[in-house]
């Protein structure tokens, strides 16, 4: 389970992820353009990328936004246009220089797919990407309402797919099992995706400790702002001008 994600993001996940579609994506973008003015201009990481769906919105307005992400079948999927923007690779090694980038972005959630230190390891790597001023956007589930909200089980139709799927809260990770059949021939496939549930807390203090300030948390893609209720916890930080470090929390 450790290296789930080396072979699950291809054609079946943008199948079952269908819903997550341009228009939401185009939101979430100009969400964070209008409390991150930054991000329109100077080179941008879209980081994981996947097919591009928040790149195309981005590219729009900066023309020096790019992506990275691993899964090959992913950038394959990505609209031409936006192929000669697109790096395959690693999070875990960016292959930039220090100082680089005037912002990064991670939407729907891929921050947490490590270890904690290679998490934490993920956060600081980020911060030297980034120029002093320049600014991380981090799109992650909302602990509480999570929990709260949880589906253990249900079973779902997704074009040529039935998938069922289980969910299970296994000490501090969300692990989801799908079991996937292929209607057409009735073959099935398992796959798993299992992620590290960080309260907001302690994703604030990673990303103090990794020299970030907090300019604002929102609960959702429109801009309102977080709450108990929220289901997501969206944060636009700000990476610390050089010689400056917040303390964690």
């Amino acid at each position: 389970m450790a290296d789930w994600f080396n072979d699950w993001f291809d054609e079946d996940y943008l199948a079952l992820y269908a819903n997550r579609d341009g228009a939401e994506a185009g939101q979430a973008v100009a969400t964070a353009l209008r409390l991150a003015p930054e991000l329109a201009t100077g080179p941008v990481l879209d980081l994981a990328c996947g097919a591009g769906r928040h790149l195309w919105p981005l590219r729009e307005v900066n023309g020096e936004a790019f992506g990275l992400d691993l899964s090959e079948s992913l950038l394959r999927a990505a609209p031409v246009r936006l192929r000669g923007h697109l790096l395959r690779g690693d999070m875990r090694r960016l292959p930039l220089q220090p100082g680089s980038l005037a912002g990064a972005c991670l939407w729907f959630t891929p921050f947490g797919y490590f270890s904690d230190a290679d998490n934490r390891s993920l956060l600081h790597d980020l911060a030297a990407c980034l120029k002093p001023g320049g600014i991380l956007l981090m799109d992650y589930l909302h602990a509480a309402h999570l929990r709260k909200n949880l589906v253990v089980e249900d079973v779902e139709e997704h074009g040529r797919l039935r998938v069922h799927s289980r969910r299970t809260l296994e000490g501090q990770r969300i692990v989801k099992r799908m079991s996937i059949e292929y209607l057409e021939s009735g073959a099935t496939r398992e796959v798993v995706e299992s992620v590290r549930v960080y309260e907001p807390v302690e994703l604030l203090a990673l990303a103090q400790e990794a020299g970030f300030q907090l300019r604002t948390a929102l609960g959702d893609y429109s801009g309102t702002p977080f709450n108990l209720e929220s289901p997501r916890w969206l944060a636009l930080f700000e990476k610390s001008s050089v010689g400056q470090r917040t303390d964690p929390v």
